[in-house]
């Protein structure tokens, strides 16, 4: 019973651990003698209801740690220690399991020893410390096996920390890179750090939502390897950046790739040079300084590889291509640094000059191209001659497209070759005018042949020895509605260009086949009369001209001995497939006739190889050969070698009695050429085989004549 004075005392000391936000104890004998409602709460109990039912300690702790509680109650009551301070897990009325923290001591109750002290429930506090260590954990785990560098910057302390996988990235050891700055920003290439310093700003300054950058960054083995950076910052109340983490991606392989996609999409393949797409770029980009500048000058170089295709068919497509390749090298080497040598497409060639202040600049440029690929090439030791066509148009003002300066100079190529390859030509505004027409004229023969506005005419062949006509050439003539007779010459090349001739040439061989056949049936038994029909390369060129011959002579009746083909020695060269088709057009019994002997590339095995019944003597030859000389040379030397591979000689282009009596004394077999007669319409041609008429040959050549031909 306590002292009456000391009973207001009492009172408010219970009031106080009646109303206390912890829980408050006492034990003794192992069991609870005193519980305030906090410590009833925590544990699931109504008010009084642990000390009534006499809970013991064990009751309300979890079973694994009950052993440790008594352990504890144990030292202190016997002095052991002073007071007792420790955590356990106790156990709610309902079995689940709390986290607690007890502060005790020892003390007297009833004179017997008691333990005193509060209870507090940390559950959550638990709770927040594993979620914590949980999180701490994942971040390690993520930094260790993440393939992307962290880091992590305290603006407050300006500390930032970079992972190990971070520093990895740049080639760092875990201690070779501290935890300033500066540990990043030095090594950022110093054409990207402001890139970066701006864009860092602008997050952190809630201009921007996140940090999303890609730079290069200095490996600790010298190179620059790209980086994608990210970040995000974390801000206090007042929305100031306290804090600023993220990432760092190696895109250096990435990069590689864009880089590589976007250089082989403005550079050709073969060459290594800039394509058709880069060089257009860089053409406008000097037409816009050409606007701005009265100073500025720039030209284009259009270059064609003359007899490119005789390469690739006679060489092979391979060694085609190392002969461009070589090409491109050598003008990369001739040109000014800042200049642009393209590669067009196939064999064609571009060279922009810019800023050059001589106007005979690009002709000499384009005289120094002619010197550079003049040296013989060699490709897997066959020595290869390269000479080039070059087209040249000079900027100015007036151009407002970069496709209307490269068909200037396209204009200007071909014009260079018109003028015998291995030229050059400057553009003219009268090429237009010439393009135009050659327009006209290929759309007016495709809209003649659909009219049959051509038609055959035939120049007879002359035997020497008798005088009659033995044969005759079959030559298209072109009767235009408003220009007349256009002769062979000036529309056969615009044919061979738009492929018509194909149609054009099946055509013709039926008409002579029938026109020849119709000739015979009206000759005398015995009496028989040939046709020459000449092929082009492109015909050859067509695995339907086989065809074409064979339908032309079934259709006819015309037997195949009476039919001569005239192929030229350019023709058998630009021909990949010439032997063979020759071959079978010798097994059909048609006669195979070598045009222009002596004029391209004459060779001894390709005479060999096709099986060639007559060779024919150009006119350039026969023009010459009365003054003596080399001509004359050249066609006794012609007629010696058929003699020796057991051909027959046919001349053309004979034009006077002198000319006729030396192909006489070398005992040429037949001549054609106005001398005799001009090209026949097929009934005047009819009438001529028909008289049996003779031409009158002339008298056996004069003396200084024969002298002149032994």
């Amino acid at each position: 019973m306590p002292h009456p004075s000391l009973q207001p005392s009492e009172d408010k000391f219970r009031a106080l651990v009646e109303q206390s936000i912890v829980g408050c104890y006492l034990i003794r004998d192992g069991r609870y003698v005193y519980v305030n409602p906090k410590f009833s709460e925590i544990f699931g109990y109504g008010p009084g209801e642990i000390v009534e039912r006499g809970l013991t300690v064990d009751e309300v702790t979890w079973p694994a740690d009950c052993a440790m509680v008594h352990e504890n109650l144990r030292r202190r009551l016997k002095g052991e220690m002073q007071s007792i301070h420790y955590e356990y897990r106790g156990k709610r009325k309902d079995g689940t399991a709390i986290e607690v923290e007890v502060h005790g001591a020892r003390t007297d109750f009833d004179g017997a020893p008691a333990i005193i002290g509060v209870l507090l429930d940390i559950t959550e506090r638990r709770r927040a410390q594993w979620a914590m260590r949980d999180s701490e954990e994942r971040y390690a785990l993520a930094a260790l096996g993440s393939n992307d560098g962290l880091w992590d910057w305290d603006l407050r302390t300006g500390h930032i920390f970079f992972s190990a996988r971070w520093k990895a990235q740049l080639g760092a050891a875990e201690s070779e890179i501290g935890d300033k700055p500066d540990e990043w920003f030095t090594r950022v290439h110093p054409d990207d750090r402001e890139h970066l310093r701006v864009a860092l700003a602008a997050h952190l300054q809630g201009l921007a939502p996140h940090l999303e950058i890609e730079h290069r960054v200095r490996h600790f083995d010298g190179r620059w390897c790209w980086m994608l950076v990210r970040g995000a910052a974390v801000r206090d109340e007042a929305g100031v950046a306290v804090r600023v983490a993220g990432s760092q991606s190696d895109i250096s392989a990435r990069k590689e790739s864009e880089e590589k996609l976007a250089h082989d999409s403005l550079h050709d393949a073969l060459t290594g040079l800039p394509n058709r797409t880069l060089f257009f770029d860089r053409l406008r980009q000097a037409m816009a300084f050409v606007q701005r500048r009265d100073d500025y000058r720039f030209s284009v170089l259009f270059l064609d590889i003359d007899r490119f295709k005789t390469v690739n068919e006679s060489l092979g497509h391979t060694l085609g291509d190392q002969l461009l390749v070589r090409v491109g090298q050598r003008l990369a080497e001739c040109v000014r640094p800042g200049d642009t040598v393209a590669r067009i497409g196939g064999d064609e060639f571009a060279v922009l000059l810019e800023e050059f202040t001589d106007a005979e600049e690009p002709l000499r440029m384009a005289e120094r191209i002619h010197e550079v690929l003049a040296a013989p090439h060699d490709l897997n030791g066959t020595e290869v001659f390269a000479t080039a066509s070059i087209g040249v148009a000079l900027g100015f003002p007036g151009y407002t497209r970069p496709e209307d300066v490269l068909r200037d100079a396209d204009a200007a190529m071909y014009r260079a070759k018109e003028l015998g390859r291995a030229r050059h030509a400057i553009f003219h505004p009268s090429m237009h005018t010439d393009a135009r027409a050659q327009l006209q004229l290929e759309s007016d023969l495709r809209r003649g042949i659909e009219r049959g506005e051509l038609r055959l005419t035939y120049q007879p062949v002359v035997s020497l020895s008798t005088g009659q006509v033995s044969g005759c050439e079959a030559l298209v003539v072109w009767d235009h509605p408003t220009r007349g007779l256009i002769p062979p010459n000036d529309f056969i090349p615009a044919a061979e260009e738009t492929g018509l001739v194909v149609p054009l040439g099946r055509w013709a061989l039926r008409e002579a086949c029938r026109d020849c056949m119709a000739w015979n049936d009206a000759l005398p038994r015995g009496s028989q009369i040939s046709v020459s029909v000449n092929l082009s390369a492109i015909q050859i060129g067509t695995p339907q001209v086989f065809e074409d011959v064979r339908a032309a002579l079934l259709l006819s009746g015309l037997p195949a001995r009476l039919l001569k083909l005239e192929v030229t020695e350019s023709v058998v060269l630009q021909a990949g497939h010439g032997a063979l088709l020759l071959n079978q057009l010798k097994a059909l019994g048609v006669h195979l006739l070598l045009d222009d002997f002596g004029t391209g590339y004459s060779s001894l095995s390709y005479l060999q190889n096709f099986r060639f019944d007559t060779l024919k003597i150009d006119r350039s030859f026969v023009s010459q050969m009365e003054y003596g000389g080399r001509h004359a040379e050249l066609v006794r030397t012609i007629v010696s070698l058929a003699r020796a591979l057991s051909l027959d000689v046919v001349a053309e282009g004979v034009e006077n009695p002198t000319q006729l009596q030396l192909l006489q004394l070398l005992h040429v077999e037949a001549a054609q050429g106005y001398w005799f007669a001009r090209p026949l319409s097929a009934q005047a041609f009819r009438e001529l085989v028909l008289s049996r008429k003779p031409y009158a040959l002339p008298l056996p050549p004069p003396p200084q004549l024969a002298n002149a031909s032994s």
